[in-house]
This record gives C-alpha cells, structure tokens and sequence, in this order.
C-alpha cells in the first residue's frame, strides 16, 4: 500500500461513468454498446453525440491493459437502466497514520462531489464503514454530520463483525449529494502504532465489506481493494417531475413506446425522473422502440401447464390442445357423450354451481380472514417489539399506556395518509394532518424508512416529548406501536416554521418584536430541557426549521429525534456526533462530548440568523468565510451593522445591541465560558419586560454576571449602530 502524505484532497465532481445493462443493447444506433467487456446502454453514452447529454458522457480507457468506461477519477463497474443505479470504483477513501519519522499523523480526507450532477449516493446499498483501535471519524455534507467510533480496548474483535470493537458502522443519510471524511485528532495511534498503524473510514457498497480483524493490525484493508472502493450510484435521467417534463417532448427522455415515466426523489429534496419499461415489456426505455415485448412462453416453459401459450403484446394467453378444454387455468380432458335425462342434467347444473359458488365465496372469505388475521398478527408483534423498546427509555411506564393509538384510527383519521392529507416531508419521514374521532386536529408522523436506526429515533423523540410539558414545546397527543416504526401524533400547527417566516422574498418579515419574543420563547424551552425535567435533554438539533409557529407566531420546539437524555448528575456524554452543518457546535464537532452547552451555541446561531435574516448553513460571504465567523469578525472590528438585516436596524435598537452581545457569548469556542439555557432566558425576558422563573433568577442572577460582554474582552457594539 502507497499512502502518500499529501493532504491534497481528491476532489470528484461526479458526471458519471457505468457499465453492464440488465438488459444487452440498448444503444442508439452508430455508438459503441460496449467498452472492453461493459456494456454502455443509453442514456449513457462513448462520447457526447451518444449520450443524452454531458452528464452521462463517458470515455473508453484503457486501465491496466483493459478497456473500461470512466470519467475523471472514477472506473464503471456496471448500469442498471431499470433500477436507475450505477456501480463505480472510488478512491474517496479516508485514511490517518501514524508516521515514525516525524511522531505524528499524517491523514487524506477523501470526499466527492455530485452537485450539479444526476446523481446521488444510494442510502440502500451502501454504509459508512470505519476501521481502527482509536478512531473517531465521521463525513460532513452540506447539511449534516454523521460518523462512529471504533476502539480495541477491552474488547473482542471479531471477523464478520463491525459494531464498534476495531470497526463501527453508520447507515448513510438519505440523498447524499456532497461528502468530506474527517477524523478527530484526539483519537489517534500515536501510543498504539505498533499493534495499529492507520486508520480508515470510507463510503462504499455493503455488500461488499466484510471486516477481518487484520485489517487494524496492517494495510490490508487498503490493499485487498487496491485503494479502489465500490460505490452504489442512483440516477435520474431529468431534474423535473413528469407532469412538468411530459409538456416538452423534445427534451423528454422516455422515448419508446410502452415506456413509463416514474418521479423520483434525489438531494434536497429536488425533483427529477426516470424512465421505465411498461408491465410486460423489458428494454431500455431511453431509446426509440426500445422497450420490447417479453415472450413469456419462452421465459416459462411451463407457464400454462400442459395446454398451449400463446405470446400477445404486454402478456400471454393459454389455451388448450384438441380434446381438452380449460377450466380455472387447467386443460381437462373432455369425457365421451353420454345420454343423460335432461332434467338430471339441469339438477346437476344447478347443485354443481351452487356447490362451486359456494367453494368461490368460501375461499374468498377464508383468503379476506387470513389476510386479516395476519395483519393482525403483525401488528401484534411491532406493538410488542415498540412498547419495549419505549417501556425501556420512559420514567413512567403508565404513560406509554395512556398514549396510545390504534393504526385503524389514525388511518381513517388521515384517510389511509392520502397524499391530500401530507403537510411536508423531512429526512426522517412524512407528516399527515389527521382528524381524530374526537374531531382534534392533529399532524401524525410517519417514516419513510424502516431501518433500526428510524426506529430508534422515533422511539427516542416519543420518549422524550411524552414525558414534557412546557407551552413552547410541541405537544405529544400520542403513538401508534402496530407499525414497523411507530407514528407519532402531535397537536396540529399550522403556521410552519420560523426559517419560512424568517427568509421570505422583500424587505419586511418578522417583526423585532416577533423575532425577540419567539428567541425568548425558544429558550425558555430548552432551560426547561435543560434543568426543570427529570432528565436534562439536550436536543442536538437545534435550527429555525426545528421551530414552529403557530397562528399567534408563539414558538414551539420541535423534532426530537436526535436528542438524549442526559442524568442531572452528569455534565456530559460521549456520543456520535449528529446535527445540522452551521448550526452545530465546534466543541462538540471536534471532541464528540455533548453538553448543555452544545445547545446553547445552536441558540446563539439563532440569534444571528433573527438578527440577520441570513440562512447559517447556506451563507457565504465575499471573502467565503461562514455567517457566524463574518459575526464575530463585525463585532471585533465594531461593524455589525454591515450585516444586520435593515428591518432590525430600523424597529430594534437598542435591544439590538444586547441581543447581539448575548449571541456573542453563546458562540464563544470553549462551552464552559457559554450561559447557560436559563442565564439567557432571563437575559432576553428583561429586553421583553417579562419576568421569567423568577425562582431561579436569585440563584443565577450572580452566574449571569460571568458571562456579560464588556469593553475588556474587545467586543463593543455601542458604536456599530447608526443614530
């Protein structure tokens, strides 16, 4: 293995490169359908006059001696066209060694690009994997962090098996467009280098990892793959829905006949299709008459028994030889004549049909019980498996009891989820508006997948938010255990969010008062998270698209997925590192130790984003420096009102001054010098005239001191305001 100890990072803009079509041929006329032993079906293409566009255009290399699709740093491996999936060989590995000549580690972030792109990384059939004996590791996107630790000490390590011990796992986000690998310097093999020289993190297909315990112990990881890692590309043929691309069949891809236009779903939730042979036909739907009938007669020998198949467009039909007729899809022998009275006949015919019709209605309803009662019987078991799993986390076992839905009644109270009913899709599922039987109007949460991790996170959030009660946190009505991730029902609010309210088009949006108030809304929620539950929670994802607000703009926290429950005896916890990119805190970014404090700088970006009306994790200055970094760098040099939103300026001073001094200190780097949750709380309701929790104010009142902002520390607003 060769590691170089340049940091260069590989920097791959993905327009793509694949190979091996389900089905042969399926290329325009003229162009080469293979490279080497790949076959390149269209939309794909040698060159941009046999591709679709430049997106799929693809060189022909020779790679070792052999012909191979690529296109910049990646090598194709195979194309589905009718699974829209691409197979790559990357060299978007991480890696951090150990270095004796100079006592240190040297690393490479590996990362890739898509952007721009009609593809995406499959969350299906591929993993995080990292591998080492004191590793952190963890990629970053556009907006999100996600990564695991893996460690040797006083653990068995075993082959087959990653799950913490020398290799740990994370499934991959849904519609990853954008990643960067990273490690955390303070997990390293600087004492340990001798039993484990490097460590290794990596995104790649899962079906083709399997962990050895060797691979800690030596670069073998690195070279069983020759540094190239199999990777599992989705793609879409447009980037508009179907009703929107049908309109301009110029430019639309699904050109044969018989082919179907199916939406699909990529990063960010942007729209875009692709093509698909109809029922009964296989082919590339890309191209003219590409789409071809399957002969099923000569699929299945046996499709129609003993009798005769006959092949029609889109299907099959059977029939019977001479002397045989058919009946409920056999050929029966037909029997000789025989003289029969006339009326036994009719008699037979009657009982016969009778009997028959009979057989008919009984089979059916037997079908309709079963079909019931297996549905039943799943139910049964997910509400099991749930209610366990909830029993396990909640302080009062009573109240798991007392919350609880039957999946009959939130489908009728949704309407079996029509998709009239859905309010807005996120990453970890769908929202409903439902109306109960009690004729409460309520928003039921419902995952879109069924992986452990989505079961784990909605059992957490039911959890938390059963055993909450504070008027600025969304309110918990319930769940139903009888699906494989339990729905959550919450009260309705109907208002959206503080990010939607905040950046809308113009110059007017909330008020300076409305954003005060909601800030002091806000935190007074998470104090009460904080300190007045029995458990202090620390919600981790804390953002203005995690606000809502609700007709009379009164804040209520929500979305508590990714959040833990930490003992009052407790500062902190180790944990893998979760939450939204420009929101989330340096601290713990850098150690993985979740605090209190980790919310408090969330908040403090709030405070920048209500003073700015800028989005944090979007915002990049002329100098290309983030929202809150150009922040802090106004304050020092007293310029702020060079990026404070113009309404805030005219409707806020001198509130402005103070809220923007209190979100300076929930920023500062080292969380032991942030306020706390409750300290802030007091802070923004004097600005509000509102006496808030007074019976902790003598407590803290003291504390608070430590954190105001003076001229000794440099940072002084006074003068950053124009008169």
């Amino acid at each position: 293995m060769k590691l170089g100890r340049s940091r260069l990072l590989l920097y791959h803009s993905l327009i793509w490169v694949l190979a091996t079509a389900d089905v042969p041929g399926g290329q325009r006329p003229g162009c080469p359908a293979k490279c080497g032993d790949v076959d390149i079906p269209f939309p794909f293409g040698i060159g941009k006059e046999c591709a679709l566009n430049n997106a799929f255009n693809l060189s022909c290399m020779s790679i070792n001696g052999t012909a191979k699709p690529s296109k910049k740093n990646f090598e194709v491996t195979k194309i589905s066209v009718r699974d829209s999936k691409a197979w790559v060989n990357t060299t978007t590995i991480s890696w951090q060694c150990y270095d004796p000549a100079t006592g240190g580690m040297t690393d490479h972030n590996g990362q890739a690009n898509f952007a721009g792109t009609p593809f995406w990384i499959s969350d299906v059939e591929n993993k995080i994997f990292v591998i080492g004996c004191n590793t952190l590791a963890y990629i970053t996107g556009s907006s999100y962090v996600i990564g695991c630790k893996s460690t040797c000490k006083n653990v068995a390590l075993m082959n087959g098996t990653c799950s913490g011990a020398g290799c740990c796992q994370v499934d991959v986000p849904r519609g990853v467009g954008y990643y960067k690998g990273n490690f955390n310097q303070n997990y390293n093999t600087t004492e340990i280098w001798h039993d484990s020289h490097c460590s290794y993190m990596v995104l790649m297909e899962k079906a083709a990892f399997n962990f050895r315990t060797s691979y800690v112990k030596s670069t073998e990881f690195y070279d069983t793959y020759n540094g190239k890692f199999p990777l599992v590309m989705n793609w879409r043929a447009g980037r508009l829905a179907c009703e929107v691309a049908q309109k301009d069949m110029r430019s639309y891809a699904c050109v044969s006949s018989h082919s179907v236009c199916v939406n699909v779903t990529s990063t960010n939730a942007k729209p875009g299709y692709r093509c698909m042979c109809s029922d009964g036909y296989e082919g590339n739907p890309y191209i003219t008459d590409g789409c071809q009938d399957i002969d099923e007669c000569l699929k299945a020998a046996n499709m129609c028994g003993t009798g005769i198949c006959e092949n029609t467009p889109g299907n099959y039909r059977c029939s019977c030889h001479p002397g045989y007729y058919m009946t409920n899809g056999v050929c029966v022998s037909k029997s000789k004549n025989v003289a029969i009275p006339a009326m036994l006949v009719v008699g037979l015919g009657v009982g016969c049909g009778f009997i028959l019709l009979s057989l008919v209605f009984g089979v059916l309803f037997i079908k309709h019980k079963l079909k019931v009662l297996r549905a039943k019987k799943l139910r049964e078991k997910f509400f099991e498996q749930n209610r366990g799993l909830l029993l396990e986390q909640l302080v009062d076992k009573d109240i798991a009891e007392r919350m609880i839905f039957s999946l009959e009644e939130l489908e009728k109270a949704t309407n079996k989820f029509d998709e009239a009913r859905m309010l807005g899709s996120g990453g970890h599922g769908t929202v409903y508006k439902g109306i109960l039987s009690t004729q409460h109007i309520v928003a039921i949460k419902k995952s879109k997948n069924t992986i452990q991790r989505e079961i784990e996170d909605f059992i957490n959030e039911l959890a938390i938010l059963s055993q909450m009660n504070h008027r600025n946190v969304v309110r918990m009505f319930g769940c139903c255990l009888e699906t494989e991730v339990p729905l959550l029902i919450y009260e309705f609010i109907s208002n959206g969010t503080l990010s939607s309210h905040l950046h809308v088009e113009g110059p007017q949006s909330l008020s300076w008062r409305d954003r005060l108030r909601i800030a002091f809304e806000t935190a007074s929620s998470l104090a009460y998270l904080h300190s007045s539950a029995s458990m202090s929670v620390i919600h981790r994802d804390v953002k203005s698209d995690n606000i809502l607000l609700d007709d009379h703009l009164t804040a209520k926290v929500s979305d508590f997925g990714a959040s833990r429950g930490i003992p009052i005896d407790q500062a902190g916890v180790t944990t893998a590192i979760q939450g939204t990119f420009g929101y989330l805190d340096p601290e713990y970014y850098q150690t993985s130790r979740l605090t209190d404090k980790s919310d408090v700088y969330s908040f403090g970006v709030i405070l920048v984003e209500l003073l700015t009306r800028k989005r944090p994790n979007s915002f990049r200055s002329s100098d290309s420096v983030s929202l809150i970094a150009k922040f802090n760098l106004l304050m020092i040099k007293d310029k702020l009102f060079e990026i404070l939103d113009p309404q805030v300026l005219l409707e806020g001073a001198p509130d402005v001054e103070v809220v923007a001094a209190l979100a300076a200190t929930c920023l500062r780097l080292n969380g032991e010098m942030r306020p706390t949750m409750r300290q802030v709380e007091m802070r923004l309701g004097r600005l509000l005239g509102t006496e808030s929790n007074t019976r902790h104010e003598i407590n803290d009142e003291q504390n608070y001191a430590s954190f105001q902002i003076s001229n000794d520390e440099g940072i002084n607003c006074s003068r950053s305001f124009p008169r």
